[in-house]
């Protein structure tokens, strides 16, 4: 069995965490509505998820601004 390709995989709001990111949904919105973080992904009425190749190049991102300061 082959693992789906990465921007099939989907984190949730309990996931982020788990990738050094404790950011409050208070937060987390308002970074978006910045275009400092990758826009939500509406899988339900109720549930939103993110597109895990896009936080990686986040965090990615992230790392690579810290090394150029």
């Amino acid at each position: 069995m082959t693992a789906p390709p990465p921007n099939k995989i989907l984190l949730t709001r309990e996931d982020l965490p788990r990738l050094g990111l404790n950011l409050s949904p208070s937060t987390l919105l308002r970074l978006e509505a910045a275009g400092q973080f990758p826009k939500r992904v509406r899988i339900g009425a109720h549930s939103v998820a993110w597109l895990a190749s896009e936080i990686h190049e986040h965090i990615a991102k992230l790392a690579a601004e810290r090394g150029a300061a």
